[in-house]
């Protein structure tokens, strides 16, 4: 691996600074789903059914939005973390990638399962 392909480790304080976006999803999706139905229903008195059957598929889909926003957001610290929820451990090596574990030949050619050349 190539220095420029280090990639940086985690400092372990992420899941206690970090907020899931569920929640502003789920105010989008209502803020999302109250338009459409207002377009729905303004369009449709209107009679222009092009834009109604539009914006009932926006309808649509704001729903089933706001239905997989509330599933995740049931299914508990997983994935809706919290303040309750610890950080991670973070990794204390010296930034430096790890070499291969033992019984790995580390890539290099000519050598077989058992290191013999």
């Amino acid at each position: 691996m190539l220095e420029s392909e280090v990639i940086a480790m985690r400092t372990g304080s992420e899941p206690a600074t970090a907020r899931s976006p569920l929640r502003m999803r789920l105010w989008l999706s209502l803020w999302g789903m109250a338009w459409a139905l207002f377009g729905l229903v303004a369009f449709a008195m209107n009679g222009r059914p092009g834009w109604a059957a539009a914006c009932a598929v926006v309808l649509l889909l704001a729903v089933v939005d706001l239905c997989v926003i509330t599933y995740r957001m049931r299914q508990g610290p997983h994935y809706q973390p919290g303040r309750d929820v610890p950080p991670y451990e973070p990794d204390h090596s010296n930034g430096r990638p790890r070499g291969p574990g033992p019984g790995n030949d580390g890539g290099r050619p000519g050598r077989g399962r058992n290191g013999a050349l």
